[in-house]
């Protein structure tokens, strides 16, 4: 290619475009008739992107657009102005259509943008949230997945092939190696029926995962254990809610065992906030789980027949997984969590590609390989498990159907309610493990029968803590930051 004189002209009209004439002039030092040249193609390079046509792709400023919308269909979007700097569109206009809401998603999606529709004719801009469907196209997927079996043999034969895969997805094939440190503990706290210690276990070298064990008193021979992971709420398992729950299952007489997400309570001693929000972490808290049912399925006064999990919220979304994945699991009741169309709002939950496993699965799919042991879903009116008992629900009664115990899975939907862990969401957990694990409801219920958690005493959160009310008895090789952890996979795998 000949390069001449004006080879550099591209350039010095990127700048222009950015810069007035008088200081492209002043920093370029042209000869008169190179900056003739110049001035001819930076006002064509101008007329050019304001004159809609093939030559510039009908390309328009985002915002622009937006304008244009609101004007044409008289509605308002909301927007910051972060979400639409130097965001352009191309064949802007030949994207509209006569509705407003095929106008939107056709403006958007190539800018893997979308809107909430916040009332009739108010919409709201946001990234695209790529794991949030329409539930007509959730449920459309799903009953795409379950044609790929008809009976117990073929839906076996599809477990056998997606459950490898988490692990390979999770880089979890191989597991790491299971260390040998002892669990780190602090003293009992005894209270009414129950008693408390706080556990930290070490998951990778350097690396813990923490919580606080509810265990009822006056143990006599084996008892089961309910794992109680926590959600995305303020204040994490220090919540009254979360201490509520674990106290008055001990007080039915089971161990719960509520702990930390990856970079979420205690754990945040090592990483940030932030760190939580990074693929690697669903990775993380899911060797947390398996660790933990290591260490609890050692102890002599667990019933392994008896290991269940229950968690809200994003919590509930780890407790499919890790029943999926688990066998040692044997009752898992996910609360406010599943749905066919709504993958989980954080990559703690969704950030590696499980959904990819199998040639692609959902979160409904995953909470069928729980069959056929017991599963109460909990679900209410307000997020998305709204719809759980229209579409969902059946198909996973179909699925129990198929070891001819569909009555083994249970739907109780609170359609007032909202997406939290409040007390009615407890008690139908409650009802479940009386039901299928056999607990003392009697120790925790009045004269009338009904469920009372007054006897509960509610620490404070440092009382919760397993290293110290500063993070002061932290071991001396605990990993520090994120970068250090990604140190301890293979070096590609979390890029």
């Amino acid at each position: 290619m000949r390069v001449g004189k004006f080879a550099f002209i591209p350039t010095v009209i990127s700048t222009a475009m950015e810069k007035s004439f008088k200081s492209v002039s002043q920093s370029s030092k042209l000869s008169a008739k190179t900056m003739g040249i110049v001035i001819f193609l930076l006002l064509f390079t101008k007329l050019s992107a304001q004159t809609q046509n093939t030559d510039n792709l009908y390309k328009k400023p985002l915002v622009d657009v937006l304008k244009e919308i609101q004007t044409r269909f008289n509605v308002q979007i909301k927007y910051s102005e972060p979400q639409v700097k130097d965001k352009w569109l191309n064949y802007a206009e030949w994207r509209f259509r006569a509705d407003v809401d095929e106008t939107l998603t056709n403006v958007l999606a190539p800018l893997d943008m979308k809107v909430n529709k916040e009332k009739p004719g108010v919409y709201k801009l946001k990234e695209y949230e790529y794991y949030r469907w329409e539930p007509k196209d959730g449920w459309a997927y799903l009953d795409t997945l379950a044609k790929k079996y008809s009976d117990k043999s073929s839906w076996e034969k599809r477990k056998a092939e997606i459950k490898p895969e988490l692990y390979k997805a999770l880089l979890l094939s191989p597991l790491p190696a299971k260390l040998n440190s002892k669990p780190i503990t602090t003293a009992k706290r005894v209270f009414d029926g129950y008693s408390v210690e706080n556990i930290a276990l070490e998951i990778l070298p350097g690396v813990w995962i923490n919580g606080s064990l509810y265990k009822p008193l006056n143990v006599k021979g084996r008892i089961p254990v309910i794992l109680s992971p926590d959600g995305h709420w303020e204040k994490q398992r220090y919540r009254a809610d979360c201490q509520l729950r674990c106290a008055t299952i001990a007080r039915m007489g089971a161990m719960a065992f509520s702990y930390d997400l990856f970079a979420w309570g205690e754990s945040m001693l090592q990483f940030k906030y932030e760190d939580h929000r990074r693929s690697l972490a669903q990775t993380v808290q899911t060797l947390g789980g398996i660790r933990i049912l290591d260490y609890f399925s050692s102890l002599k006064e667990t019933d392994t027949s008896r290991i269940g999990i229950s968690g809200g919220s994003g919590a509930g979304s780890h407790s499919i997984l890790m029943t999926a994945m688990d066998d040692r699991i044997k009752l898992s009741a996910p609360v406010v969590a599943m749905s066919s169309y709504f993958y989980g709002g954080c990559p703690c939950e969704s950030g590696m590609p499980i959904h990819q496993c199998g040639g692609g699965t959902d979160n409904v799919e995953l909470a069928a390989m729980a069959a056929p042991r017991p599963q109460l879903l909990v679900s209410d009116g307000s997020d998305w498990t709204a719809h759980t008992p229209e579409h969902d629900f059946p198909y996973l009664q179909k699925m129990y159907g198929y070891y001819g115990v569909s009555n083994k899975v249970e739907n109780v939907h609170l359609p007032s309610e909202k997406h939290d862990f409040g007390i009615n969401k407890r008690i139908a957990l409650y009802d479940f493990l009386i039901k299928n694990f056999k607990l003392n409801g009697s120790l925790v219920k009045d004269k009338a029968g009904k469920y009372d958690e007054s006897k509960v005493t509610i620490e404070k959160e440092n009382a919760l803590y397993v290293f110290g009310d500063k993070g002061e008895k932290l071991p001396k090789n605990a990993v520090m930051g994120f970068e250090n952890l990604e140190k301890l996979f293979p070096l590609n795998a979390t890029r």
